[in-house]
């Protein structure tokens, strides 16, 4: 007869007990909560700035208050408008190109049965993303260069070219999408291959047994399986869709792509950093973000709404 499950009791005496005896995990955890509270959750009050006409020596709160002046200035804005939609445009390129990639490789990298070719692969797809924006740009500039960059001259040997892969607007953003999809790809990788040892070998088995070849077994055992880290990861990058790093377009643009290559970050950069309009530049940033929030929302309703978890 199996014994019966002995259960903590919360009261007066057992919830002193439960704290004396795991008072040092409470500890632990106080430290990164006030990580959060003095570096993230505090410097949030300074968002104010978007709505007042900040004064650098007058500091924020004696800085006169403006209403939505700076964002009805950024909605008037060609300048907002064209960055606004380069990032919404890079953004879903990486989302509609990126987000598939690593779920491919990891299906493929499962299927390898050989062992030390699998780990050479992981290994040199998982290298990139520990390499700066700065280093990338560099080797793509040494790539791509028209008149002694690599690909330039194997393109010349075939008779073509050159090519302004960095100087031409449509060029430019397949080169953009393109890099940003080798960096993350093999990183991106790990979740799927660990979501995927998560699969009861079983249910392999069985499909096996029903006629079910490697296809199959990956179309209606494996995809299948992923399904929840698809969902969760799928949320995620939509609640991103307005945010932009700075560092790749900014290292990777030149003068004659900003016209598709200014984005809500490096504009922020620009005007809120060079030109020292914080109080603008606070309002395009609130405006991302709300926005970001929004998308996170609606996306995780709609994972929900399929049966899916979703990320809360």
């Amino acid at each position: 007869m199996a014994k019966p499950v002995k259960t903590t009791k919360l009261g007066s005496n057992g919830g002193l007990t439960y704290f004396k005896r795991t008072w040092i995990l409470y500890l632990m955890l106080l430290i990164p909560m006030l990580f959060f509270l003095i570096f993230r959750y505090v410097p949030m009050t300074n968002i104010v700035i978007a709505f007042k006409d900040y004064n650098l020596f007058r500091g924020v709160w004696d800085s006169p208050w403006v209403g939505g002046k700076w964002f009805a200035q950024a909605f008037a804005s060609r300048d907002f408008g064209n960055a606004l939609r380069n990032t919404l445009v890079l953004n879903l390129l990486d989302l509609v190109v990126g987000f598939p990639a690593p779920i491919i490789l990891a299906i493929l990298l499962n299927e390898l049965t050989w062992r030390t070719y699998k780990k050479f692969t992981q290994t040199v797809v998982y290298l990139p993303h520990f390499l700066s924006w700065i280093i990338i740009s560099g080797i793509a500039a040494q790539l791509f260069a028209p008149s002694s960059g690599v690909i330039n001259i194997m393109l010349g040997r075939l008779g073509i070219g050159p090519i302004d892969f960095l100087m031409n607007n449509s060029l430019w953003i397949g080169t953009y999408v393109g890099l940003g999809v080798w960096k993350e790809m093999g990183w991106g990788t790990i979740i799927y291959l660990a979501a995927i040892t998560s699969i009861n070998p079983e249910i392999y088995e069985a499909a096996e047994v029903d006629g079910a070849g490697r296809w199959g077994k990956i179309w209606h055992v494996t995809l299948p399986g992923l399904r929840p880290t698809i969902v969760v990861l799928l949320i995620m990058n939509l609640g991103r869709i307005l945010g932009s790093e700075f560092d790749r377009p900014y290292t990777l643009a030149n003068p004659r792509v900003m016209q598709v290559a200014d984005v809500i970050s490096t504009m922020v950069y620009r005007v809120g950093i060079r030109s020292q309009q914080f109080s603008y530049t606070a309002a395009i940033g609130l405006f991302q973000s709300a926005v970001c929030v929004i998308f996170l929302l609606a996306a995780n309703a709609m994972a929900k709404k399929i049966g899916e978890r979703g990320i809360w």
